[in-house]
């Protein structure tokens, strides 16, 4: 055979081999895969659609943080409720919160959308997402890795994930400086007003020590005209929980009133944890 003929037989041969070879499309999944796109280590990684905004306003480093305020639970945000496919039950009660964890972020595919609190989300407000913390209540957020800190008010449920504790606002996260990594390292702690001053505690009203100048403090577990029913209410919590704090369970007559208390009291950790032992709203006193 003549070279020119062997030649182009074998071109022809090759093009019947080609158009025999069957071709595997690409499924579903590996399709997405292919389009997803892997952001770089300082790049963080967006949600579908989310991200930064399109227009940044220029002063978010001089968003104020949110002021702790004393505000009603709002009841429909605050029952259980399920989300991909994991349970959740969220606290109401204003016990200290305290808890190291992962906190990401959430823009502009959620900006003006409803919130489990009923109001818009707005990306550039101080505000956080909670699977479990009241709402509305609040939280100081600390980057560990720099020790940022900022207060935030929770007001939407998230995020549905178990590796993750906190979503924060875009405002909150650029004030922590961790939307370019898209999450880090956080300390979330609740935080509550002191009635009559511009401060902020990590107790709740009843356990916040009041200024005494060192002196020792009470918690007032309740108050009654008669004697014989602030008795029976020792004798209660000495059969139950307090059993071990029978030796600070006393009865005291002030102003006119006979008043359960327990103590005294040096230090605010040894009073929290009485407190939570009780079950009982306490008071502070001295």
């Amino acid at each position: 055979m003549k070279p020119f003929y062997r030649w182009l037989w074998l071109v022809c041969a090759s093009i019947f081999l080609v158009a025999c070879t069957t071709v595997r499309p690409a499924t579903a999944t590996q399709s997405a895969k292919a389009n997803v796109k892997k952001p770089g280590s300082n790049t963080g990684a967006f949600f579908q659609n989310d991200g930064p905004a399109d227009r940044i306003p220029v002063n978010l480093d001089l968003v104020p943080d949110a002021i702790p305020q004393s505000e009603p639970l709002i009841a429909s945000a605050n029952k259980p409720y399920s989300a991909l496919g994991m349970s959740f039950r969220p606290d109401p009660s204003e016990k200290p919160y305290r808890q190291t964890g992962k906190a990401s972020w959430y823009g502009k595919q959620f900006h003006g959308r409803k919130t489990s609190s009923g109001e818009r989300y707005d990306m550039f407000a101080m505000t956080a997402a909670h699977p479990t913390l009241p709402i509305p209540s609040y939280a100081r957020v600390t980057n560990v890795k720099n020790g940022e800190s900022v207060i935030v008010r929770i007001n939407d449920r998230g995020p549905f994930h178990r590796s993750r504790l906190m979503d924060l606002s875009y405002a909150a996260a650029h004030k922590l400086n961790i939307v370019r990594s898209g999450s880090g390292s956080v300390v979330v702690e609740r935080v509550f007003p002191v009635e009559g001053s511009d401060r902020i505690a990590t107790k709740p009203a009843a356990l916040q020590k009041p200024d005494n100048n060192g002196e020792p403090y009470f918690l007032q577990l309740g108050a009654y005209d008669r004697l014989a029913t602030a008795e029976a209410q020792l004798k209660q919590l000495m059969r139950e929980e307090a059993s071990s704090y029978n030796d600070k369970l006393a009865i005291v007559n002030q102003q006119g009133l006979y008043r359960v208390r327990i103590g005294p009291f040096h230090e605010d950790d040894d009073a929290i944890q009485a407190a939570l032992a009780l079950d009982v709203p306490p008071v502070i006193t001295r």
